[in-house]
């Protein structure tokens, strides 16, 4: 299987386990309350020492500033995350988590664990471990530095390029 069937295979199958085993909202441990997965997302993305700053977050999800500034509000509302302007620039604003929202971030996952095992129930102890090492070695890939975001800029390349925009760096045209 060369590298376009396979990416179109994981582009196809994915979906439905995430749909089979995800969460759909997130309940705080510790006040009951409910988040969306949207907003654990956010929480996932966040740190509670490291600044992130909101115009990164929105871009690495794929959203505009204004979307994620709206979903922020609400977390900071709720008391999961905080603003922190940029020392060095006013105008920029980042965001830390509060302890509530550590809380949230480290009991939740985006999958569901009885969903997992139920579904995991249904191989047989074979398949398991050939679905292990397939997710392993998948998530490995994804893991040795610089993959998602090198990823990342060829998207932004092509995207460019089909638009009409700059070359991708390293080329040049004559």
């Amino acid at each position: 299987m060369d590298v376009v069937q396979a990416s179109k295979a994981v582009i196809r199958l994915y979906p439905r386990i995430y749909f089979a085993c995800h969460r759909r909202h997130v309940r705080d441990p510790g006040s009951n309350r409910v988040l969306s997965s949207h907003q654990a997302s956010i929480l996932d993305h966040l740190d509670e020492r490291a600044v992130t700053f909101i115009s990164t977050l929105a871009e690495h999800m794929g959203v505009t500033v204004s979307t994620i500034s709206l979903a922020l509000d609400r977390l900071v509302n709720e008391g999961f995350v905080r603003r922190v302007p940029d020392k060095a620039d006013r105008r920029r604003v980042g965001v830390l988590l509060t302890k509530a929202g550590v809380r949230i971030r480290d009991s939740a996952s985006v999958l569901d664990p009885n969903l997992v095992a139920a579904l995991v129930g249904k191989l047989s102890v074979d398949e398991r471990a050939q679905a292990v090492r397939g997710l392993r070695l998948l998530a490995d890939a994804a893991g040795r530095e610089g993959t998602a975001d090198a990823a990342r800029q060829v998207m932004r390349e092509d995207e460019s390029r089909k638009q009409g925009g700059t070359q991708p760096r390293g080329t040049h045209t004559e």
